[in-house]
């Protein structure tokens, strides 16, 4: 099943897929078209636990050696925007990039969860796009806030897949799209450490509870997005995530 949040007519709603393309249906029943609503992430965010540098191709694309532990750090929902929103581009940025990323919503709490038992506290997916400014990185080690927690800067979204429709664990085919053209691919069978393991690891030091969000990492093929790009990431099986490239002037800099 896939369920979304959206704001409509001063409210927030759950929506559903309508029979006709193009539509939701709310949890009211009234059925609207998908551009009549400002689409929110489509579940209530907790921590945001990201993964960098976790697909081998894209750790040798930026020259880096693949890791023996994984790299992880901290995200706050501030963060996120839903589906077609906007992400701004600061004007002084040389490098800001997209990664498309399968993201992992836990709906159970875990801790000290073995990697036999991993799956059964995964509620869905969900596709996002989480992008980087490489000028503001201090280092590989620890991303820091101005890369990695910047408001708006997380996109997910469109919808939440439910783990059962969904083979565990994931191998699932990754595209970004800029401009209509296809600029990143790679598959989630490629994860250096996968979704099993990332609970069982993660769970072990920090108790992970629902609505938590494990962003997964990116394949290669980053590349600089400017003002004006939309970026779609899609991820077989959970949807498309569209999301434009804004300047500093949309946002009052």
């Amino acid at each position: 099943m896939k369920r979304a949040r959206v704001a409509f007519a001063g409210a927030i709603h759950e929506a559903t897929p309508g029979a006709a393309e193009g539509t939701l249906r709310l949890a009211d029943g009234r059925v609207v078209a998908e551009d009549e609503v400002v689409w929110l992430a489509p579940f209530e965010v907790g921590t945001i636990v990201a993964l960098g540098l976790n697909y081998a191709d894209h750790a040798k694309e930026l020259a880096f050696n693949a890791q023996e532990e994984p790299l992880v750090f901290l995200k706050g929902p501030g963060s996120v925007i839903g589906h077609r929103g906007r992400t701004r581009r600061p004007a002084d940025a040389t490098f800001m990039h997209y990664e498309c990323e399968l993201a992992v919503v836990i709906g159970r709490t875990a801790k000290r969860v073995s990697r036999a038992a991993a799956m059964a506290h995964v509620a869905g997916y969900t596709v996002a796009n989480d992008y980087a400014i490489r000028d503001y990185l201090e280092n590989w080690y620890r991303p820091n806030l101005r890369v990695k927690n910047r408001d708006g800067g997380t996109v997910l979204g469109p919808w939440l897949v439910d783990a059962a429709d969904i083979a565990a664990p994931p191998q699932l085919d990754l595209r970004t799209f800029v401009n209509g053209r296809l600029a990143q691919q790679g598959n989630t069978r490629d994860l250096v450490f996968d979704v099993p393991f990332l609970i069982e690891y993660l769970s072990a030091f920090m108790t992970l509870a629902p609505g938590d969000v494990i962003l997964t990492g990116t394949p290669e093929g980053v590349a600089n997005v400017a003002v004006g790009d939309e970026v779609v990431c899609e991820i077989e099986g959970i949807g498309r995530l569209v999301n434009t490239i804004a300047g500093d002037a949309e946002f009052g800099r």
